[in-house]
Formats: C-alpha cells, structure tokens, sequence
C-alpha cells in the first residue's frame, strides 16, 4: 500500500498541461454576387424629324376661287412607318395640311402659286404633330417655303402666268415634330383546340354478333 500511495503522490504532484480546445477555422466571406450588364433596350422611340410619306386626298388648283389661305386639306400616309418591326403610324392613317401662302395667276406672266404645310396626323385617339413644307413644284423641308418662279413676259401686256396645281394623289413629304414612345403590344395568345381521337365507329368497337342460322321448319309426319 505504501508504494500505492506514492504513485498516486506523484501524479498528483506533476504538472497538468491543459488540453487547449481547436481554433475555430477562419470565417470566409461571401462573394459579392457579379452584375449583369444588360443592353439597354432597343427602337422604344420613334424620333422627331423622322419622315413620314404622305399622300395627297384631295387636290389643289391656286385656279379655284375657293381656296383660301388658312384653309386646310386631308392626306393620307402612303406607307407604314415602322419602328423595330412594328408599325407606329399605318398606312392609310389620316394626315391634315394647310395652305400657308397662294398666289392666282396674273398680268406680266406672274403665275400662280400654293405652299402648304402638314399639321397632324391621327393614329388611333392620339393626335401627332407634323412639321414640313412643300408647294406645287413638290419641294419639301422642316423650315423656310421656296419661292415659286415668276415668269417674265415677252411680249404682250395682257400675258398671263399659268395656274399652280397639287393633284390629288401626289406624294408629300412631312416629319415627325415630336418623339413618340412606343410600347410594344401585348403577344396574342390563341387557343389551340386539342385534336381529339375520331369516334370509333359503334360496329368496330362492338364484337361482332354470332349468326343464328334460321330455324328449319318441321315437317309434319
């Protein structure tokens, strides 16, 4: 026992080294998560200036006694006017133009004259602006009117110029005078009726019925 007792001195003598828990393992932070660059989005604008062809309804002859300055005239537009491979403005859409300055004919060999200059055109309930002028030798332009020619006479006081003249169906030229922003339509989604099976007809379906041979006729003895 005394030998015993000095082991268990011993150990309770020698040093205890302290068992030191495991560091933690260092805390990684998370990557920031990587934009993407997206494109900014195409043909959302129809321009101011952009051209719209136009086509004359109705004509003008500076001949006519009933024309007035200030008076105004229907158009229409010649051809769709796309934006993205959609239409913004339709054929067919109905334009109004002005006359801004008419001349009759005259003395001297003065002739006569007709500038004129789109107002509007409506597509839908919206009413947009048009800008461009133009007169009967077909000039066209955002700003300024070409004087018409004044002939000289050559002989003879009471030489006359000769009348100017729009006809109708000719082409005009105008411009947008505002930038229009365009949506694009909602997609049209259409029913597809699913095919169904083709009725069965009921002899197919059916199993076919045993032929039950007719009855022989007893023959009296």
């Amino acid at each position: 026992m005394p030998v015993l007792n000095f082991a268990i001195a011993a150990l309770a003598a020698a040093p205890q080294t302290a068992i030191q828990p495991a560091a933690p393992a260092a805390a990684i932070a998370p990557a920031a998560p990587q934009a993407t660059i997206i494109a900014p989005a195409a043909g959302s604008v129809l321009r101011a200036g952009t051209e719209i062809p136009l086509r004359m309804e109705e004509g003008l002859n500076s001949n006519d006694k009933t024309l007035r300055e200030g008076q105004q005239f229907h158009m229409s537009v010649a051809s769709d006017v796309m934006l993205g491979g959609m239409v913004v403005i339709p054929a067919g859409s109905v334009a109004m133009g002005e006359i801004s300055d008419l001349r009759h004919k005259g003395m001297w060999g003065k002739s006569g004259h007709i500038s004129a200059r789109a107002l509007n055109v409506r597509v839908g309930d919206r009413l947009i602006r048009l800008t461009g002028n133009f007169d009967e030798h077909g000039t066209t332009g955002t700003a300024g009117v070409v004087s018409a020619i004044v002939f000289v006479p050559i002989a003879g006081f009471f030489m006359t110029g000769t009348s100017a003249k729009i006809p109708a169906g000719a082409g005009v030229k105008a411009f947008l005078d505002e930038d229009l922003q365009v949506a694009a339509p909602a997609p049209v989604v259409v029913a597809v009726p699913v095919p169904t099976a083709a009725p069965v007809a009921a002899a197919a379906a059916a199993p076919a019925a045993a032929a039950v041979p007719a009855s022989t006729p007893v023959k009296p003895h």
